[in-house]
């Protein structure tokens, strides 16, 4: 697996001081596998799992902690598991289980994923998806279930006045 050195991974103390213990710096977590890292880190499967998982999602260009932990919090823990999956259809998923329709953007994270998952691709970022997802919105719409409130309400921000964006 290919290092990235700028990999951000939500440790505890006690996780952060067993990778020291063994002389292991975050961006060296994707050379051990999963159950080797629940020995080290002394943690759950499950927690182990996630921190692999979260390590790997982010070696995709432009896809950070953030859109990593999306990942997780609709249950997929490897790229593999993305193979052959569409962003399109992984954004009307994350929206119903959040409740709340998101940033446009984040369709284009999806679609990037899927792309890499695919290709090993590592020329794009998220934002090359962006037309592709304009045009099939445009011409498919979105599902007539999706949820009415919009992320930046659901979360509280305040947005400023852009006409251009999206």
């Amino acid at each position: 697996m290919k290092s990235k050195t700028n990999i951000k991974l939500p440790l505890t103390e006690v996780e952060k001081a067993n990778l020291r213990k063994h002389k292991i710096k975050i961006a060296k977590v994707l050379d051990f596998a999963a159950d080797e890292l629940e020995v080290l880190l002394n943690v759950t499967p499950e927690r182990a799992k996630e921190i692999y998982a979260l390590a790997e999602f982010q070696t995709v260009p432009s896809v950070g902690i953030k859109f990593a932990e999306d990942l997780v919090f609709l249950g997929y823990y490897s790229l593999n598991e993305l193979k052959q999956k569409d962003g399109a259809k992984l954004t009307d998923e994350f929206e119903q289980k959040k409740g709340y329709w998101i940033d446009p953007c984040v369709e284009d994270q999806f679609r990037l994923i899927v792309n890499f998952a695919n290709t090993n691709d590592t020329s794009k970022t998220w934002w090359d998806f962006t037309e592709e997802r304009k045009k099939f919105r445009a011409e498919n719409g979105y599902p007539k279930n999706r949820p009415q409130k919009a992320w930046f309400e659901a979360l509280g921000y305040k947005l400023k006045d852009n006409k251009d964006s999206h």
